[in-house]
């Protein structure tokens, strides 16, 4: 492991040729699409493993483009997006070999003038790890920082290096899913130009933009003025990768999107699937209104990948609408997933809970031309809605039998509430309750419209409560999502 601790001096390759590297560098920095992108979880988890692997107060991924170095993610650096290309530290990092060490910057030339030096927030320690392509080419980094001089060992450097080659796998699916959508997109473009030939009168397809966003699980979900949102996800054992996925999202004026899935399988493959369904979802519904053409995109997308191979997901997707008389037009839309529950509270305080779903609805993924269902529907203050996976209904009572839609339906009704937070609270309860807790991934989304009309934007309900282990059985491992 090559550990280049620098001492001061200068940085600057003095080899020929390095104007043709650096514009190949470039070109491999643009290629992938990353520079001034919104945040995504996949780099945001980075930062934030970085920052508690070395005990330190700051630690970004940043790519460094031809005059500065762009911030994609950071932790405890809040509001620096951008710093000069020139003033070193990641500059120099992408420069030489192996992992960069600068025990001091204060005692370093080229690393003492650096604004994070300099300035807020004082960095004395810097450590990066570059960001390698496969064609060898840096194109960023992964750093960790602290505002004292330290030292970290060959096994640190290792790890930090890790990290990086993460950043790089990120990059590269991120990029794949591009490639697939612009696949679609020309396909969709040539079916159009044919049935445009042959009939002037048919409906105009629709295409697909090739940006990709976030990763397997948000980081946190939006406040949505007017609505409380809650969710809760726990996996079956510790040792599988999940395939169940969630997200909220803003679509633009005043609408929001929402989805829920689960992936056949686990694993890796399960994992690369889902990552897929997540961006293709969150693109596709930039450009399709209706929530059955997105779950088409979703189908199409994952049909043309033969890396997939016979794995396919069910999904609901819905979006938003605030109406002028409160609470929020739904429209759903569903493809082989275990339908939702509309929980509603009347004016006696007694709560019903409504099994939902439209007639149809095939998985995604599994055939070309599938056929996905919708409905509408009104959330209403008061109201609430409870999307999960089938984890949640396939849990096991006492004599074997599974919990199922009725009792679950029966459990919300008892506990009389339909508020987002307590939603997921009494089925998590649910489920720690039951002999042998839950066998499968567990994913719950919940959405609720409180009673007042004038109340406030909601922030975010993002709370777990926590999962008892079955007696002589492993804990289930959990993602704990808070504010």
């Amino acid at each position: 492991m090559p550990v280049a601790t620098t001492p001061p001096g200068d940085r600057r390759p003095g080899r020929s040729g390095a104007v043709d590297t650096e514009a190949a560098r470039l070109s491999a920095v643009r290629s992938y699409d990353i520079l001034d992108t919104p945040p995504e979880g996949a780099f945001d988890r980075v930062a934030s493993v970085a920052a508690r692997l070395f005990d330190v107060p700051m630690a970004s991924v940043t790519f460094v483009d031809a005059d500065r170095v762009w911030f994609k993610a950071s932790h405890g650096l809040d509001g620096i997006r951008e710093i000069p290309r020139e003033s070193g530290l990641c500059a120099s990092a992408i420069l030489g070999e192996g992992v960069l060490i600068v025990p001091d910057t204060l005692a370093d030339p080229s690393a003492r003038d650096n604004p994070l030096v300099t300035g807020a927030p004082g960095a004395r320690f810097y450590a990066a790890a570059p960001i390698v392509t496969a064609d060898g080419h840096r194109v960023g980094t992964v750093n960790v920082m602290d505002t004292v001089p330290r030292q970290i060992t060959e096994s640190d450097a290792a790890t930090l290096t890790d990290l990086a080659a993460m950043v790089l796998d990120a990059l590269e699916l991120r990029l794949t899913g591009a490639r697939l959508l612009r696949a679609e997109r020309e396909r969709r473009r040539s079916l159009e130009r044919e049935r445009d030939h042959a009939d002037r009168h048919t409906e105009a397809l629709t295409v697909f933009a090739t940006t990709l966003q976030r990763t397997l699980l948000p980081p946190a979900l939006p406040t949505v003025p007017g609505l409380e949102l809650a969710c809760h996800y726990q996996t079956a054992s510790p040792r599988d990768v999940g395939g169940d996925f969630y997200d909220v999202f803003p679509l633009g004026e005043g609408r929001w999107a929402f989805f829920l899935g689960d992936v056949c399988g686990k694993g890796a493959e399960a994992a690369v699937v889902t990552s897929l369904a997540r961006y293709t979802l969150r693109e596709a519904a930039q450009h399709h209104r209706e929530p059955t053409d997105v779950l088409d995109a979703l189908n199409s997308a994952l049909l043309l990948d033969p890396s997939i191979g016979s794995r396919y997901c069910t999904c609901v997707f819905g979006t938003l609408e605030a109406v002028p008389e409160g609470g929020f037009a739904v429209t759903l839309a569903m493809g082989g997933h275990p339908p939702v529950f509309h929980v509603r509270c009347g004016d006696d305080g007694a709560v019903t809970a409504e099994s939902v779903r439209p007639a149809g609805g095939m998985l995604v993924g599994a055939l070309e031309g599938a056929h996905f269902a919708s409905l509408d529907l009104r959330l209403a203050p008061g109201d609430g809605l409870l999307l999960y996976t089938d984890g949640l209904t396939e849990a096991q009572l006492a004599d074997g039998t599974m919990l199922g839609e009725d009792g679950v339906a029966g459990h919300l009704t008892e506990r009389a509430s339909s508020d987002a937070d307590s939603m997921v609270a009494d089925a998590v309860e649910l489920i720690a309750g039951l002999p042998g807790g839950a066998s499968d991934d567990v994913a719950l989304l919940a959405l609720s419209v409180p009673h007042e009309p004038d109340a406030p934007p909601f922030a975010v309900s993002l709370r777990t409560v926590p999962v008892p282990a079955p007696r002589d059985a492993e804990p289930p491992a959990r993602q704990e999502n808070r504010p």
